[in-house]
């Protein structure tokens, strides 16, 4: 059945025009309710924006969304996002449990900045995807990570009439072996690179200082970045996320998200090309599987395994 987008008389108010045309969408589309929206309006908004976070806000105002995230001094991911532009201000996308956290984060950095930073409960996010010989979604803009993704926005609540769940989103997600904060890597550990942010457009390197600038540069610069995402298989279901990743009892790395004997986990590529050069299994609690890089990674095996940290 297809899924009509049809938007609240006044949203144009709230939304970017290029966002707000009612279009059919002949493909599933789910509204990601494990999503929150955080509004960042103001004259500095985009200012404030383009010197804390990892995207490039020329991204953003060019495509209407871009993918990211806020970063320690250190270099490690405290939040990621997909930013979207509004007509007055910009809409960040994030992980629910976790927006409360980030609209107070960035708050911190408003210090003398004409920015209001707030919840948005009355805006929602919602995602549509499909093989490519099912149609196209028209304006609504690209998921900025990758294209096989689908399209991602966000609409008023109530303007979108869903016909697929935010658990098939998900299943969608994790066959193409794409990972979301606080699931497939931990806030607060992982760096860019180990969440693949770097293959997922969500790093700019280009656009100058940000929060943990210094040291994601460096370790780019040095190839000193060895845990990576990677694609896992299974014939049986997969445990929670969070269990090892093992080769005989040596971790290897962790697993996140799977569904349908599909995973994503986060591993020591050094480590996995040893034991799966010394044919040793590669198990995750009671269940062998295979690991391979995802499509999409820009990265590749090391050509020499090593059991530095």
């Amino acid at each position: 059945m297809p899924t009509r987008v049809l938007l609240r008389p006044g949203a144009e108010a709230d939304l970017d025009a290029d966002s707000l045309s009612a279009i059919a969408i002949t493909m599933p589309t789910a509204h990601l309710d494990d999503r929150a929206v955080i509004r960042i309006a103001g004259p500095d908004a985009a200012s404030l924006l383009q010197n804390v976070v990892t995207l490039d806000m020329d991204d953003v105002d060019r495509a209407g969304s871009a993918y990211g995230g806020l970063l320690t001094p250190q270099g490690k991911i405290l939040w990621d996002f997909v930013l979207h532009r509004m007509t007055e201000g910009y809409a960040a996308d994030v992980r629910a449990d976790e927006a409360a956290a980030l609209a107070k984060r960035l708050s911190l950095y408003k210090l003398r900045a004409k920015v209001e930073i707030a919840a948005a409960p009355d805006i929602c996010v919602y995602a549509s995807w499909a093989d490519a010989e099912e149609g196209d979604a028209g304006e609504v803009p690209a998921d900025p990570r990758l294209a096989a993704l689908g399209r991602r926005w966000v609409a008023p609540a109530g303007s979108v009439q869903p016909n697929a769940t935010c658990a098939d989103w998900h299943r969608h997600r994790i066959a193409l072996a794409v990972p979301e904060g606080g699931i497939d890597f931990v806030f607060g550990e992982a760096f860019p690179f180990d969440a693949a942010m770097d293959s997922l457009n969500g790093v700019a390197f280009d656009k100058g200082c940000y929060v943990g600038q210094e040291v994601v540069s460096r370790m780019r610069h040095r190839g000193t970045a060895r845990r990576r995402i990677v694609a896992l298989e299974a014939d049986a279901p997969l445990p929670e996320p969070g269990a090892d990743i093992l080769a005989e009892d040596r971790a290897l790395g962790r697993l996140g998200s799977s569904s349908n004997g599909r995973g994503i986990g986060v591993a020591r590529l050094d480590r996995l090309r040893a034991a799966l050069d010394d044919g040793l299994a590669v198990q995750i609690g009671a269940q062998q599987v295979t690991a391979s890089l995802p499509a999409w990674a820009t990265y590749d095996w090391p050509g020499d395994a090593d059991s530095e940290d």
